[in-house]
């Protein structure tokens, strides 16, 4: 980052001033002043002096941008907590979820995906040895078509199938179409769905439909308030986690939603 640019946030954060009272030393009265009393004569003499500290001491901007990037975390973290407190019974008790593990189970994982979505993909190997291993343990699927046309057609096949699929088979569903290879689109999704005993013509005809149309506006709503950019995103608790970070995240923050009701207890 260039010092120009660096500059107005070192004075927005209040380290500007910080810096100036260390390193202005013989200058209380100066450092005392409001910004608007100061002369030009002084604002130049305060400049020189944050350049000159800044300039010995470069790691302050590098330590400054450290605790910004923190504090930024934090507060994405408090809002998203905040918004999932919000939206809580929607997203795990809405009528039109499609839901697999255990639909009693005690605790609910839900997963934002896309067909297409490589990481949810690697991803799909954590879901199924959580719902083959916590037999406590519910799971909702939600179609967040993200990565282009394709995968807007496969999102509306799958859930019209969830009505003609088994609820014991539309896991097994939903992984042959998720480990597909190339794109998935239209075509694979029927295909897959046919395999499973749906009716490609009443699929046709239902993916057109309204309740599939809701379905998939529903989730999209969810992932605005919850700022979700991308996939997989699974939602445990008060918590999101992004992205395929593996099994272990997700076996803490649902043991620890039994626990303690919370993500981290």
């Amino acid at each position: 980052m260039a010092l120009s640019a660096a500059l107005p946030f070192l004075r927005k954060a209040g380290l500007a001033l910080a810096l100036a009272g260390a390193a202005a030393a013989p200058l209380p009265a100066v450092a005392q002043n409001k910004p608007a009393d100061f002369t030009d004569a002084q604002k130049s003499a305060i400049r020189d002096l944050v350049k000159s500290y800044l300039m010995e001491n470069p790691e302050v901007i590098q330590d400054a941008l450290v605790e910004l990037d923190k504090r930024q975390k934090e507060a994405e973290k408090t809002a998203t907590k905040t918004a999932l407190g919000q939206v809580a019974q929607t997203l795990t008790q809405s009528p039109r979820n499609i839901v697999v593990g255990n639909p009693q189970g005690d605790v609910t994982l839900v997963e934002f995906f896309d067909y297409n979505c490589g990481y949810c993909k690697k991803s799909l190997a954590d879901m199924r040895e959580l719902a083959k291993t916590d037999p406590k343990l519910r799971i909702v699927i939600r179609d967040f078509p993200v990565l282009g046309p394709d995968s807007v057609e496969a999102s509306f096949v799958a859930v019209a199938a969830k009505s003609q699929i088994k609820p014991d088979r539309y896991f097994d569903f939903h992984q042959k179409l998720l480990e597909s290879k190339g794109r998935v689109g239209k075509d694979r999704a029927l295909a897959v769905a046919k395999e499973f005993g749906a009716d490609q013509a009443k699929l046709e005809k239902d993916m057109q439909g309204q309740d599939v149309r809701a379905s998939i506006e529903e989730t999209m709503r969810l992932a605005d308030i919850l700022k979700l950019q991308g996939t997989p995103a699974f939602i445990v608790g008060d918590d999101v986690i992004f992205g395929s970070q593996g099994i272990e995240p997700l076996r803490q923050a649902i043991a620890a939603v039994r626990q303690c009701g919370k993500a981290s207890c």
